[in-house]
């Protein structure tokens, strides 16, 4: 049965792919056979990850593109289609906060926060994955075929204190990947399926300002979670991968409009 987890020769694009957690998905993803195609906005960052991946023995892309744009991604999708000639997979990583778009009595309170900042948060973490999904979901179509795999949250699951945009946002795409699927296999193949990743708590340069003080011990915040997570840790990006393998591999051929959460048992947990 692990033939079924085999992702050899599959086309997998990652938007946001030089990001933390998408680094380590790629090189999951790499690990069973895929050939990757990263699209960051950070040229530097994306031309690291595909010559570490490179140098490792695997096939990979690095494309910069600016996924709130569309016409960006369209250019990025026909050199994919001229490298590769297909596009089996779409993980759809692109996402984060940022400070000014996060409620805080003591400096920003959330009457005082901008609609520019928190219309970006929401634009990145939501936006980004469905015009992605216009552009890569219809060269699927096309094929009959293929895995859209969005990152929600356990923002989308209970709205978490101080982040405004960013909950409302993992929320969306929690919705958006039902839909999605729904769509897809209705309209155009049964074959093509959408389903999502909700990540607990991961420390990442978004969030690390919430969650640890500068001498690295935790915040209330961070306690707060730590204490509300059974497994009693922060997440390892590493900890997505097992997951991933199995959403988007034939492993999962019957699962679709799933949104799985990869949360240390945070979601489970009631408190007492």
């Amino acid at each position: 049965m692990l033939e079924e987890f085999d992702l050899t020769d599959k086309v997998a694009v990652v938007t946001g792919g030089a990001g933390v957690l998408a680094t380590a998905i790629s090189r999951g993803l790499v690990e069973h056979g895929a050939w990757i195609a990263c699209l960051d906005i950070d040229q530097a960052r994306t031309d690291c990850l595909v010559r570490e991946l490179e140098s490792r023995g695997h096939r990979a892309l690095g494309l910069a593109t600016d996924v709130l744009d569309r016409q960006a991604l369209l250019r990025s999708a026909n050199v994919i289609m001229e490298t590769f000639g297909r596009v089996d997979i779409l993980i759809n990583a692109a996402g984060g906060n940022r400070i000014d778009a996060t409620a805080s009595p003591e400096s920003l309170p959330f009457f005082d926060l901008s609609p520019e900042a928190l219309q970006w948060v929401f634009n990145l973490n939501f936006l980004s994955a469905v015009l992605a999904s216009q552009v890569f979901g219809k060269i699927m179509t096309a094929q009959g075929r293929g895995v859209i795999l969005n990152i929600s949250s356990m923002a989308a699951f209970r709205p978490l204190t101080r982040t405004i945009a960013y909950s409302a946002a993992k929320a969306a795409i929690s919705n958006f990947t039902q839909w999605l699927a729904v769509h897809m296999a209705q309209e155009y193949s049964p074959a093509i399926r959408v389903n999502a990743l909700a990540p607990g708590f991961f420390l990442g340069d978004q969030n690390r300002y919430l969650l640890l003080e500068e001498d690295g011990t935790l915040t209330p915040r961070g306690q707060a979670i730590i204490d509300h997570t059974p497994m009693r840790r922060f997440g390892d990006p590493a900890d997505l991968v097992g997951a991933t393998i199995w959403l988007v591999s034939d492993a999962s051929r019957f699962v679709t409009g799933s949104v799985v959460p990869v949360d240390g048992g945070f979601s489970a947990y009631s408190g007492v």
